[in-house]
């Protein structure tokens, strides 16, 4: 069965020349949680996906998979 991509993190952290730790550095959590949210292995809440939103400087519609 194949996985979902629920969020783009991933994408838009490479297009802004950005890391899992940086991020996770940014956000104040741990570099497993990031990858599993970039692996969309697990999915970050409503208020933490604004948040990564506003570190990246992105509007929120650009880290959901349409």
């Amino acid at each position: 069965m194949n996985k979902k991509q629920l969020n783009r993190i991933k994408v838009v952290l490479v297009e802004n020349n950005k890391s899992n730790k940086w991020l996770a550095q940014k956000l104040g959590k741990n570099d497993a949680t990031i990858s599993r949210w970039c692996t969309n292995n697990a999915q970050p809440s409503l208020e933490t996906l604004t948040e990564i939103a506003a570190a990246l400087n992105v509007n929120i519609t650009e880290l959901i998979k349409s």
